[in-house]
């Protein structure tokens, strides 16, 4: 029990060091929202923060197409 947690600690670490925030643009807001909608349909919160995320990520590189100018792509 007392290896667990430093074991816990350390690939937590090595994880959250590896985060790439600029991918992640849309990401967390999308998960907001889509949490406390799956949360209040039914408590699927984890399931409507993961679709939040997605919708939320697709929404922001289609903004970043639309203001480089880009055509979208269908």
């Amino acid at each position: 029990m007392r290896l667990i947690l430093p074991v816990l600690a350390a690939g937590a670490l090595a994880l959250f060091a590896q985060i790439d925030t600029a991918a992640a643009k849309g990401c967390i807001k999308g998960a907001v929202v889509g949490g406390v909608a799956g949360h209040y349909a039914g408590h699927h919160g984890l399931m409507g923060a993961a679709a939040g995320c997605v919708i939320g990520h697709h929404e922001a590189n289609k903004k970043a197409r639309q203001t480089n100018g880009a055509a979208p792509s269908k």
